[in-house]
């Protein structure tokens, strides 16, 4: 909670009832729960530190079984399968997810820690729109340029912060291509990829098109590694997405690689000061800035920065952290131990470097769980680490320009390039800042906004392909991605 808030909320918490959390979990291979041969591991609450079920770590022999499940479900059934008909199960899928979106949101954000507004009004429509988008386009494949034929195997590796969000972006389009999946959900959230086998059971989805193995960087590499794995995809870290190019090199495998970012918001003089103030709020602090596109470098103008950060920490001030279930909430729980501690080295690093100021609003972090208080620096430089390094969490840097020539400049100042805002009421200001940035997304006046039919993906160190929109098909098909 904020107590420093003008507003005074009643708690609203949703329900956990409406969610049957199993005490176990085994992977989801050929169609059915199996149990794995490797050593099971908890998943937690982050608000609460509460153990929610364990979990059980696929061997490379469960891998192994995972992959010639797929790849006999490829050959037999869903690699021959019609377009008309592969759509079926995707718009079976797409509306039992909007059935049962209250149980995944919850699901989403127990596991993850993410405010319980985001993962129902964000996350779980966005999923379901994704499986919609690309049930249109299994039958229609001959129109989007990349030819019809399937590569075969897709071995998909997802991270924690979107989770649910991420196994649509990768499962959808290469399930609407005929392709079959393995894929691994992040350790610290595997539940709402499970209960999503469960919806492909639902669907009557046939056994083999979609399996789910669950574990740590060991079962990643095991899957990615996989010599009858025919594509690879993978949304996380760059030090990752690195090893995994590695892996593949001198290989036939197509390859997606969806990395980090350090992404700069940029707010010229002639901004609609409140609406920038907002986008840079959703910039950074939306699901607690886990987020490889979050906006974490403000770049302001100098004639208007003491208005916007005024204006910004006033904002700031507004936010109320505490219980993820509690609808009031904006900013929930860190997602593990780990991720908090690789916060607080890095803001504790940023307050030795700066000569500017760490500022957070009041705030009391409940006692037990993971928590970070929503935090801006001002006073930073390029040479500052918290400018250049990928912090994943509520975090922002403040940095100021005088010309849009100098904010090109320090915007492109990154090895990373996957995405960027600016802030103008000159769309002529705005076209040309936008061609000179290297980013594989531009905002306009916004930030941080999805949609299924708009490809998404970077530059540098933030990796290779797209995903969503037409694009996104490339991946999977033999005349796409090269």
């Amino acid at each position: 909670m904020t107590p420093s808030s003008p507003f005074d909320y009643a708690p609203a918490p949703e329900s956990r009832a409406v969610v049957d959390i199993k005490a176990t979990y085994g992977l989801f291979v050929g169609g059915e729960f199996v149990d794995g041969h490797g050593t099971p591991f908890k998943t937690v609450d982050p608000a609460t530190e509460e153990v929610l079920a364990e979990v059980a770590e696929a061997s490379d022999a469960d891998v192994d079984a995972a992959v010639k499940a797929a790849r006999k479900a490829h050959e037999r059934v869903w690699g021959r399968m019609p377009g008309r008909e592969r759509a079926k199960y995707l718009y079976r899928i797409a509306r039992i997810i909007q059935e049962r979106s209250r149980e995944l949101a919850v699901l989403e954000t127990i596991d993850n820690g993410k405010p319980i507004k985001e993962s129902r009004d964000v996350d779980v429509p966005t999923v379901a729109a994704h499986f919609f988008y690309y049930a249109g386009w299994a039958d229609k494949l001959e129109h989007a340029g990349y030819g019809t034929t399937p590569l075969g195997v897709a071995g998909q590796v997802i991270p924690w912060n979107f989770p649910l969000l991420m196994l649509a972006w990768k499962v959808a389009p290469a399930l609407a291509c005929g392709n079959t999946v393995v894929l691994k959900p992040a350790e610290t959230t595997p539940l709402t990829a499970l209960l999503f086998a469960e919806i492909c059971q639902q669907a009557d989805l046939p056994a083999g098109v979609v399996n789910i193995v669950t574990g740590a960087g060991a079962t990643g590499q095991a899957l990615v590694a996989h010599p009858d794995v025919d594509k690879v995809a993978f949304t996380g870290s760059t030090a990752v997405g690195k090893a995994i190019a590695r892996t593949v090199a001198g290989t036939s495998k197509k390859v997606t690689l969806e990395l980090g970012g350090k992404a700069a918001n940029i707010v010229f003089d002639d901004a609609p000061v409140d609406q920038a103030v907002e986008g840079i709020v959703t910039g950074i602090f939306f699901n607690q800035g886990h987020v490889c596109c979050a906006g974490s470098r403000l770049l302001v103008q100098e004639s208007i920065a003491e208005e916007v950060l005024d204006r910004l920490r006033e904002r700031m001030s507004t936010l109320r952290l505490g219980d993820p279930l509690d609808k009031n909430t904006d900013i929930g729980a860190i997602n593990s131990a780990a991720q908090l501690a690789r916060i607080r080295e890095l803001a504790d690093i940023g307050e030795q470097e700066v000569s500017g100021e760490r500022w957070s609003p009041a705030c009391e972090l409940p006692e037990r769980g993971f928590w970070f208080p929503p935090t801006v620096f001002t006073g930073v430089t390029q040479a500052h680490r918290i400018a250049r390094e990928e912090i994943f969490g509520p975090v922002l840097s403040v940095l100021t320009f005088r010309t849009p020539s100098e904010a090109v400049e320090k915007a492109n100042n990154t090895p990373f390039g996957l995405s960027a805002g600016i802030w103008s009421e000159k769309g002529s200001r705005i076209l040309e800042i936008a061609s000179r940035l290297r980013a594989g997304v531009v905002w306009a006046n916004t930030f941080n906004k999805f949609d299924p039919t708009s490809p998404f993906g970077g530059y540098q160190e933030s990796g290779y392909g797209r995903e969503g929109g037409r694009h996104g098909l490339a991946a999977y098909l033999e005349g796409g991605q090269r």
